[in-house]
Parts: structure tokens; sequence; C-alpha cells
């Protein structure tokens, strides 16, 4: 099997692992001139053929994280019920704030 066979496997089953919409967290990155922060949050737009996952992260930037170089994972229940709670919380706020 060549170099591209391999990455196309494995692109096949990330596809399958981080569809789009996936929450994600950047635990590190590998050689990237401008790396994202560790622990910053992103949600996944696409895995391409080269097993390389598109995400457009929480701090403004997009960015596609290279298998086997760039180290991330799904974010678990727990996280994703935080992250609700806090979406809600911030959007009452708004809502305080804009009817005063």
């Amino acid at each position: 099997m060549n170099e591209f066979e391999r990455l196309s496997r494995i692109a096949e089953q990330l596809k399958e692992d981080y569809p789009k919409g996936t929450r994600i967290v950047l635990l590190s990155m590998g050689d990237d001139p401008r790396p994202i922060e560790s622990g910053t949050r992103g949600t996944v737009k696409f895995v391409d053929d080269l097993a390389t996952v598109h995400c457009n992260f929480d701090n403004g930037r997009s960015l596609g994280l290279a298998y086997g170089e760039d180290r991330y994972r799904k974010l678990t229940e727990q996280e994703l019920a935080e992250e609700e709670n806090n979406n809600i919380c911030e959007e009452e706020t708004a809502e305080q704030i804009m009817g005063m």
C-alpha cells in the first residue's frame, strides 16, 4: 500500500469519526509557524482525502489539522453540555442588557 492509499483509508475513518459540526479541542500543534493555542475549541468543517481535518476555531481562525502532526480530540458529552449552558447564560445576559 502506498502513502496515498494509507492516508485515504485514514481519511475515511476520520470522516466517520469527525463529521461536519463535530466540536473538538486542540491539544497541540506540530511545527506550525503560527500555531493555534492548545485548548482552543473549534468546529469541524470537513475532512479531506489526505486526512486533514478542517476546522473553524472559536478564536476566529480557520485551519486544517494535519494527521500525525497535530493533536486534537472530540469534546466529551459533559464538555458539550457545559458549552450549551454557557451559551444559554450568555444569551440571557445579552437579553437583560438589551431590555434595560
